[in-house]
């Protein structure tokens, strides 16, 4: 069993509260655990409404396949989603 995750911070230009922050972070939640199997969770920055910090781990019984699929997840983000990607860190 193999275990790869990582730590995804967006930039959110357009939200101008805490209210627009959770909404985003709710739609991009849901679209990728809806279509991956993935745990995903907002892990830090919770009080900064510009700056969203999203958690994402991936199991596998290879270690290709769970690096695969974590590439594959943050293209996904990357394209579905207003905002910017600004760093990616392994966890």
């Amino acid at each position: 069993m193999h275990t790869h995750s990582t730590r995804l911070t967006f930039h959110l230009p357009h939200a101008a509260s805490l209210k627009d922050k959770r909404q985003i972070r709710r739609s991009l939640i849901d679209k990728t655990r809806s279509r991956f199997n993935a745990s995903i969770a907002e892990v830090d920055t919770q009080d900064l409404h510009q700056t969203l910090t999203l958690g994402i781990a991936v199991v596998s019984n290879t270690a290709t396949h769970a690096e695969q699929s974590l590439d594959e997840i943050i293209r996904f983000l990357e394209a579905h989603t207003e905002a910017e990607l600004v760093a990616v860190e392994p966890f």
